[in-house]
């Protein structure tokens, strides 16, 4: 009996070792496997990123030497859209807001400044040299910034280099090569950018609108501990295990929304994915959180989705908030929900909502463009009855719904009638001005599988 129990033993052991080293196995390839999936998808939005700026560059070129209004509309309007689809992409890279200040900056300008632009020659107008020469400024900006990516591109063909490491815990040595690779390159670029001379025109993101000053925010200034805890409280049950600081740069002053940024490490997370955030310094709001985590098996549904993302707002004390259009990609989908006041929907009040479709968990979450817009107004009574502004529409133009909006012009906001309907079978939403009666916008509603998009 007594030898049966020291054969027993060592039999339990042994089975104990082999259970445990296949569950350890089995563990470092699901990381690997997380890591790879992570690596693929910030390789794929590099060159998506890449491809929108080379066909910025390109069509920059082409504008500078069309001559006539037509073929310059159709050039800025595909300018437009592939400096959004660049800006967007960029935003979901595993770089911090500081150090690619200047180049979403650059994107956000070539994309308003077309706009703009087109806005001109629809009124008949011609490029003035001016125009002409602002235009010049920003084809010589995509210029470099295509040289760069060149340069990144030919290090990640080599295989010395992975994007996805940049999130991860590695030596210093590891650290600082990969640094000077990407984020070094950038933030030079940057600085390269951020000399070139203000465009002074009516839109948005004109330089003297990228410089104002937030509205939204307390004027209570923050250090970067009680940052930390507002940070650590915002995440709410998720267990921090640690949580350290970006470098913040020579210019973080000079943000239109200076923050405080953060790698959050939770404890049943993965250290190669940290949740990134930012939180104001003035008045410790939290302005942008990614969680950049693999996600699979979605099985949410779109309306469960939006259900949590409103949920989610409430519980962060952002109240009359309803969802305008949302976007589907890699297993997540991004709501835009933008404040009411009085019936009034305001959109320059705009918060940005992801959330994961495998555990509904919220993996996104931006109010820059709130705590930039947010204030009480003062709101006018219209000039305009329904009826007035509807005769402003073009009778062919099928309604389906209208209300009252306030939208952003310039350096300023306007109150507008919103009109959405349909013509030859597509959707447009038409902005009448509820005090003038002029067209304001018209925006092309897009809808797919993935959702709704506005242009």
């Amino acid at each position: 009996m007594r030898d049966r129990r020291h054969f027993i033993a060592p039999s339990i052991l042994s089975i104990l070792l082999i259970a445990a080293l296949v569950w350890g196995y089995n563990q470092y390839q699901t990381k690997k496997q997380h890591e790879i999936a992570l690596e693929n998808h910030y390789q794929r939005l590099f060159f998506d990123i890449k491809k929108h700026i080379e066909n910025i560059q390109v069509n920059l070129s082409k504008a500078l030497v069309a001559n006539s209004k037509e073929r310059n509309v159709l050039l800025l309007s595909q300018i437009a859209n592939e400096a959004i689809s660049a800006h967007s992409k960029l935003g979901q890279m595993p770089l911090t807001h500081a150090e690619t200040a200047s180049t979403e900056k650059f994107l956000n300008q070539a994309a308003d400044y077309s706009t703009y632009l087109i806005q001109r020659h629809l009124q008949g107008e011609d490029l003035t040299d001016e125009q002409r020469q602002a235009l010049n400024n920003l084809q010589n900006n995509s210029a470099k910034f295509n040289a760069e990516l060149a340069n990144i591109q030919n290090s990640l063909a080599e295989g010395n280099f992975f994007l996805g490491s940049l999130t991860s815990a590695q030596t210093e040595k590891v650290k600082d090569a990969n640094k000077n690779v990407l984020q070094t390159t950038l933030v030079q670029l940057d600085e390269q950018i951020a000399k070139t001379p203000e465009l002074i025109y009516d839109g948005p993101f004109a330089d003297q609108m990228i410089n104002r000053k937030p509205v939204g925010l307390p004027n209570n200034d923050v250090s970067m501990e009680d940052a930390r805890k507002v940070a650590v409280e915002f995440l709410g049950n998720i267990n921090v295990r640690e949580i350290e600081p970006f470098e913040e740069g020579e210019n973080i002053n000079e943000a239109r929304l200076p923050a405080y940024t953060f790698n959050v490490y939770p404890e049943n997370q993965n250290r190669n994915a940290p949740i990134y955030m930012g939180i104001s310094r003035k008045g410790g709001k939290v302005v942008w959180m990614n969680n950049p985590r693999p996600v699979a098996n979605t099985k949410l549904s779109i309306k469960n989705a939006e259900e949590r993302a409103l949920k989610y707002l409430q519980e962060k004390g952002f109240e009359n908030m309803e969802t305008n259009y949302s976007l589907k990609y890699d297993g997540t989908i991004l709501f835009n929900f933008v404040y009411t006041e009085n019936d009034v929907t305001i959109y320059p009040d705009l918060i940005k909502v992801k959330v994961a479709l495998d555990t509904g968990e919220i993996v996104g979450f931006d109010a820059s463009a709130y705590y930039m817009n947010h204030q009480d107004r003062n709101i006018e009574t219209p000039h305009l009855d329904e009826a007035e502004a509807r005769s402003k529409v073009r009778q062919d133009f099928n309604i389906d719904s209208t209300r009252l909006a306030i939208i952003p012009k310039g350096k300023s906001e306007v109150l507008c009638y919103e009109f959405k309907g349909k013509y030859n079978d597509n959707d447009f939403i038409v902005y009448i001005n509820a005090l003038d009666g002029s067209e304001e916008q018209i925006l092309q509603i897009i809808k797919n599988e993935n959702g709704t998009l506005t242009f």
